[in-house]
């Protein structure tokens, strides 16, 4: 059974927001003739990354809530120019929608086991509630409509 992590997607205010954002990192990694993969550079390398990468994601938590996930494919750790260590979660650039779970901030990432992860939305399902006000989709889902 996969490992997931768990991330604040700091800055970013909705699951659009994350996947314009990925795309343009896209963009300027092919023009620099770099690999199509989402990076993002965090201090701590996970421990238990044989069970990650055997099919996990990375889920992200957008203004509060669970709110989107991707693929992860690599756990680089690496040094940075001041010798620190650092860790590359390497993901697949496909931003998927999942059912919003409300979730606390918190520092860094957490683990997220397989049982405790928000179901993907589908095509339909993610652009109807994406196109819903922030405020009418926490009061939907808080009624348990959602």
């Amino acid at each position: 059974m996969p490992l997931h992590l768990i991330k604040l997607a700091v800055g970013c205010d909705s699951v659009k927001e994350l996947k314009e954002w990925v795309a343009e990192r896209m963009q300027t990694a092919k023009k620099k003739g770099l690999p199509q993969h989402h990076i993002h550079i965090t201090r701590m390398v996970p421990k238990r990354d044989a069970e990650i990468l055997a099919g996990g994601s990375l889920y992200w938590v957008i203004k509060g809530e669970i709110a989107a996930r991707e693929k992860i494919i690599g756990i680089e750790p690496f040094r940075d120019k001041d010798g620190i260590g650092r860790c590359r979660i390497v993901m697949q650039p496909k931003v998927i929608s999942v059912s919003p779970r409300p979730m606390r901030p918190f520092q860094g990432w957490r683990y997220l086991t397989e049982d405790s992860v928000p179901a993907d939305l589908g095509k339909s399902a993610a652009g109807s509630i994406a196109a819903m006000p922030e405020p009418m989709r926490r009061e939907l889902r808080d009624l348990g409509l959602l």
